[in-house]
């Protein structure tokens, strides 16, 4: 468990920051409906525009906070639950358009490893 907790913790911000830095403009095959951007993917659901700014800043903080939390294990834990949290909001809004169940597994794979960083 020593190494699983901070290895989940740099998993889950590696992950953040391609999806949100690196891969916002990309089609990928977790979109949901037939969105091939990430801002797409945020009409698809039916969200407003600036709902995708305040997820991606929190996301993103959420990641930095795991990789402070290395260091600083004070932040490790709400950083794990403000990510869990989003990533049952991901889960739901695949459902909300009625995706298959594998566009959900990367919010479900991250919600585990949030679980790993909470309870390790």
């Amino acid at each position: 468990m020593d190494t699983l907790v901070p290895l989940a913790q740099i998993a889950l911000a590696i992950g953040i920051i391609n999806v949100w830095l690196l891969r916002r403009g990309r089609s990928t095959a977790w979109r949901g409906g037939e969105a091939a951007t990430l801002k797409e993917e945020f009409l698809v659901y039916g969200l407003p525009t600036w709902c995708m700014a305040v997820v991606g800043t929190f996301k993103l903080t959420c990641a930095a906070l795991l990789l402070v939390g290395i260091w600083v294990p004070l932040a490790t834990v709400p950083a794990a639950i403000g990510l869990g949290v989003l990533m049952l909001g991901a889960v739901a809004m695949h459902a909300k358009v009625s995706d298959p169940l594998r566009k959900s597994l990367p919010a479900l794979s991250m919600l585990a490893l949030c679980l790993i960083v909470i309870v390790g």
